[in-house]
């Protein structure tokens, strides 16, 4: 399977070719995986920004550990989950699924109200959990099809959520960051592109019961 032997290729770059750009084109594919990710209810809890202001990119390095792919890569992938999941935001899901599938809205009342009623009863910290579970789900479609495409791609959480959240005012808009995806091209002077991948054995990893 191509799909396998992509997989083995990939691995969490290092140092970006800051001179190579990913196509719009392989972007715009990258971005339609991610929005085809599969999500609890399928409500996709998350928002993701896609941060191109090279000096937006420049002030946010200190914020992540000063790492070289925030402003080396092509482009920088920002996921960014809801704090919270308001019943405004099942309701506008139920409009648009009606929508989606030609539907009156009151023949999905009955499952609205059961997500309503279910997330509604969720603490503020459960939440938050939760909607980063699924934003994680849609990071690693995005790591898939980079690989897929042969595009290099890092996922990072080496950076502050606190000083993201606040140079982005993500929380006054109901959202906080989750996790960094960088995307590009690797530097032939990246020495990890040339390590073996270390993964746990088959036997150990799953276990029949």
């Amino acid at each position: 399977m191509k799909y396998l032997e992509h997989l083995n290729w990939r691995y969490a770059t290092k140092k970006y070719d800051a001179t190579k750009k990913v196509s719009e084109d392989d972007i715009a594919k990258i971005k339609e995986a991610i929005r085809l990710s599969a999500s609890s209810y399928g409500l996709q809890p998350y928002k993701i920004l896609d941060i191109r202001d090279e000096k937006l990119r420049e002030e946010l390095k200190p914020l992540s550990w000063d790492q070289p792919q925030i402003t080396d890569a092509s482009h920088l992938f920002l996921f960014c989950n809801k704090v919270k999941v308001t019943a405004d935001d099942i309701q506008e899901f139920i409009e648009l699924t009606a929508s989606e599938r030609g539907l009156e809205a009151d023949v999905l009342k009955g499952y609205g109200d059961f997500m309503k009623n279910t997330l509604g009863n969720f603490s503020d910290e459960l939440m938050l959990n939760w909607t980063a579970r699924q934003t994680y789900i849609a990071l690693g479609n995005g790591l898939s099809v980079s690989a897929e495409l042969r595009v290099d791609s890092t996922p990072m959480e080496g950076f502050s959520p606190e000083g993201y959240n606040e140079k982005l005012g993500l929380l006054e808009k109901g959202y906080s960051a989750c996790v960094l995806m960088a995307i590009g091209y690797r530097s032939e002077e990246d020495q990890t592109q040339h390590a073996a991948k270390v993964r746990k054995p088959m036997d150990v990893l799953f276990e029949e019961v």
